[in-house]
């Protein structure tokens, strides 16, 4: 009984994070499009799954201990999955167990790589954003007053990348 519900909490984490994978994915390309509004609608969603993951490993958790004291286990062992399917005896359940965890573990492993992804997204608009700025509005600490142009100084203070003199 205490392994059922175990294995149903591990089943819903599974669902809520491949939840969590297509929000990534949507996430991605609203990245793209450049979509601040979309962006914050999916933060939001993202924000309530993650309570939502929070509950359920809380349950998960409660449901370990509960396993644990059926097989005779009196302290509160923070064990992880394979180490808890050593102490599962039935093959089917152990089984079910192990496909579970292995099901689960790709799951976090491809949302992992979908969020770095989308963090480099992130990071690449935000520096492009920065350097879009320094061109419009050149470098906050750039000296406002005449230069003569052959004046040594000048050339290294000037806003922008390119030199249209060459």
């Amino acid at each position: 009984m205490a392994l059922t519900r175990l294995l149903e909490l591990l089943e819903r984490l599974d669902e809520t994070h491949l939840q969590m994978l297509d929000l990534a994915a949507i996430k991605k390309q609203t990245i793209m499009d450049n979509k601040v509004d979309g962006l914050i609608d999916i933060m939001n969603r993202e924000s309530k799954l993650m309570k939502l993951i929070g509950q359920l490993e809380e349950q998960r958790a409660e449901a370990a201990f509960t396993f644990l004291q059926g097989v005779g286990i009196r302290s509160n062992l923070n064990l992880n999955l394979t180490e808890l399917s050593r102490l599962v005896f039935d093959p089917e359940d152990k089984s079910r167990l192990q496909q579970v965890q292995q099901k689960l573990s790709n799951t976090l492993h491809r949302l992992k790589k979908a969020n770095e992804l989308n963090q480099k997204l992130i990071e690449q608009s935000l520096t492009f954003i920065d350097y879009s700025l320094d061109l419009l509005v050149g470098r906050p600490n750039q000296d406002f007053t005449y230069h003569h142009p052959s004046d040594k100084g000048y050339s290294s203070t000037r806003p922008g990348l390119f030199d249209a003199r060459g």
